[in-house]
Parts: structure tokens; C-alpha cells; sequence
């Protein structure tokens, strides 16, 4: 395996975790299965060995409590839901700060979506709650096993320890944008506490657009975050109709394993696409999403179809809030660095 090409090994590899992910939160009949591949594609889309034991224990301890932690504003929602709503934005901005100011994506997308799920969660028990805390870390456990177990047959290349990464500088950019993200969540997470079941997937469409507007600029905004959307739906549907001709794990896993590869050789650049990796992630996260909510909707004996039109609807609009969101507040940051720049270089 050593000797085929790197971005060969990483799409496979990719691929290759994130349907063992799927299939065994399937298998394990964990709640919110669907987290769990979405988990693997945080962890391994960075070309980059699985964490060691001890490092994977430490990553576990610090999701557990951070998340424990979270149950505080449980009671602060019943009592005090201004407050709580103030505490929830406070804790996305943080995310969002460690997703674009610290370089520190996957830390920053956990947090954020351990904030959403476990508030909205323990706004209808504390036992659901509980139940989101272990999903988070037993989902996680079993990424970083499908990692030990396919790192091996797909490894990197042994690269130089010389290699230093450019420091980050903090600026008012970077602030900006992550206030951005926030401001793109927070409406979601309004609409969710309405009707937690039905509209959870919404909150983690939502934080996808969050972290996405980050990395994107205004005149790409539109394709990426609306295009991916309806690129994304569009696949779900495929692979439901797939999935239905014949229904048993095994093909969920075999069918998942075709749509990883596919989305692996974009995002790596094997396929050529006129999109980048950015674009690629998204329509993948939006995918597993709606195909999550979709077997749960069968499993609850809901009609499927007209609760996928329901959600790609909301995500159609929440991506167009989005969208319009990137542009105004990136219209108002730049005339407001215009004015200072007149002011600065007006004579005294």
C-alpha cells in the first residue's frame, strides 16, 4: 500500500473509517448515529496519523467534561432562558474564535455542536441529555478505533520533524469572522428549541455553515453554502433509493463506502472539480445529515419523503441566511475599515 499514491491512500482511508464509523454506530444502535461518521470526517480528513492511546484518552476526558459542563445551563434554560441564550452565543463565539483565530477546527466544531445538541437536548430531559454526552464520546472512541484499524493499510509518508506551521496572528478579522459564525447559528438554535425533533438536524446544518463561512469569501459564499446544499440533498436522495433496494447494514456500510470514495477523490483532488475541498466536505456533512435523519424517520415509522422535503427546505433556507448574512456583515466591516482608513489618512 506504501507504494500507491498519497492522495490514493488518504481517500481510501477516509472513505474507509468514516463507513466503519457509520456502520458500527449503527451496529452499537447509538443515539444520533449519524454523528458519528460526521465525527469521522472531522478527525480524518487532516492527513495525519490517529492519536496515540494517550492522547486519545485525553481528547475523551476533556470532550466528557466539557460537555458535562454543559448541563449547567439545563436549569438556566427553564429559569432563565435570556441568560442561558446569552451563554449559549458566548460559547459558540469561543468555538468559532478556536476555529478561525487558533487554527483549532476540529476542537472548535466539537465544541459548538456539544453546546447546541446538549442544551437543546436538556431542554426536553436531562436523561436525553446524558444520552448526547455518551453518543459524543463513545462516537469518538469508535472513530479513533476505525483509525487504528485502517491507518495501517493506508499510512502517510514519513515527513521531515523540522517542518514548523506559520503562527496565526490575531486580528480583527478573524474576530469578526468569528462573530459571524455565531450570528449564523444563533437563529437555528432559536428554531430548535421550538421543536427539538424536529428540527435538531437544522442546528447541525447550521454549525456546518458556521464553520464553512469562516473559510470562505463573499463572491463564493452563494455557490458554496447554497450550492452544497442542494448537491448534498440531492445525493441523500440517491443513496436512499440505493439503500432501499436492498435494506440490511451491510449495504448501508458497501453504499457508504462508494459515496466516501467519491467525495474523498474530490476533496483530495484525484477527480478534478472546479469546487474545493470546503465545498466537498459540506455536501458530504449535508449528506449524512439528511440520510441520519431520513433512517430515523423510517425507524419511527414517519413518512420519509415529505420529512426530507421538510428539512432540505429549512437547509435551503438557512443556507440563503447564510449566505445573505456573509454579505451584510462583510458590506458593513468594509465600510467601516474604509471610514478609519479616510480618517487615518485625512491631514490633522
Amino acid at each position: 500500500m506504501s507504494d500507491m499514491d498519497i492522495k490514493v491512500r488518504r481517500t481510501f482511508r477516509l472513505s474507509m473509517v468514516t463507513a466503519l464509523s457509520l456502520a458500527s454506530a449503527y451496529a452499537f444502535k447509538l443515539q444520533l448515529p449519524y454523528l458519528v461518521p460526521m465525527f469521522a470526517i472531522l478527525l480524518t480528513i487532516n492527513p495525519v496519523a490517529p492519536p496515540g492511546l494517550g492522547k486519545s484518552v485525553v481528547l475523551l476526558v476533556a470532550i466528557a467534561a466539557t460537555l458535562t459542563s454543559g448541563m449547567v445551563l439545563i436549569p438556566w434554560l427553564e429559569f432563565y432562558p435570556f441568560a442561558a441564550i446569552l451563554m449559549v452565543a458566548l460559547g459558540m463565539y469561543a468555538s468559532f474564535y478556536l476555529s478561525v483565530v487558533r487554527g483549532k477546527h476540529i476542537v472548535g466544531h466539537f465544541l459548538a455542536t456539544g453546546i447546541a445538541l446538549v442544551s437543546i437536548a436538556g431542554s426536553v430531559s436531562s436523561m436525553l441529555a446524558t444520552l448526547v454526552i455518551e453518543t459524543f464520546v463513545v462516537g469518538i472512541a469508535v472513530v479513533i478505533l476505525c483509525q487504528w484499524l485502517v491507518y495501517p493499510f493506508f499510512p502517510e509518508d514519513p515527513v521531515s520533524s523540522s517542518s514548523e506551521k506559520d503562527a496565526k496572528e490575531l486580528d480583527l478579522l478573524s474576530n469578526w469572522k468569528a462573530l459571524r459564525g455565531t450570528l449564523i447559528v444563533m437563529p437555528s438554535y432559536f428554531m430548535v428549541l421550538i421543536n427539538p425533533g424536529l428540527y435538531l438536524p437544522l442546528v447541525l446544518k447550521s454549525i456546518a455553515l458556521g464553520q464553512q463561512s469562516t473559510l470562505v469569501d463573499v463572491k463564493s459564499a452563494g455557490r458554496e453554502m447554497l450550492g452544497a446544499t442542494i448537491l448534498g440533498g440531492g445525493f441523500a436522495v440517491l443513496f436512499w433509493w440505493l439503500l432501499g433496494l436492498a435494506v440490511n447494514l451491510w449495504m448501508f456500510f458497501l453504499w457508504a463506502l462508494l459515496f466516501f470514495t467519491y467525495f474523498g477523490s474530490k476533496i483530495y483532488g484525484i477527480s478534478k472539480s472546479r469546487f474545493p475541498a470546503s465545498f466537498w466536505q459540506s455536501v458530504t456533512s449535508n449528506l449524512i445529515i439528511l440520510l441520519g435523519a431520513a433512517v430515523m424517520d423510517s425507524e419511527n415509522g414517519n413518512d420519509v419523503y415529505q420529512a426530507f422535503v421538510t428539512r432540505i427546505s429549512l437547509f435551503i433556507v438557512v443556507a440563503l441566511y447564510a449566505w445573505f448574512a456573509v454579505y451584510i456583515l462583510d458590506f458593513f466591516y468594509g465600510n467601516n475599515n474604509a471610514n478609519k482608513k479616510r480618517m487615518e489618512s485625512a491631514p490633522c
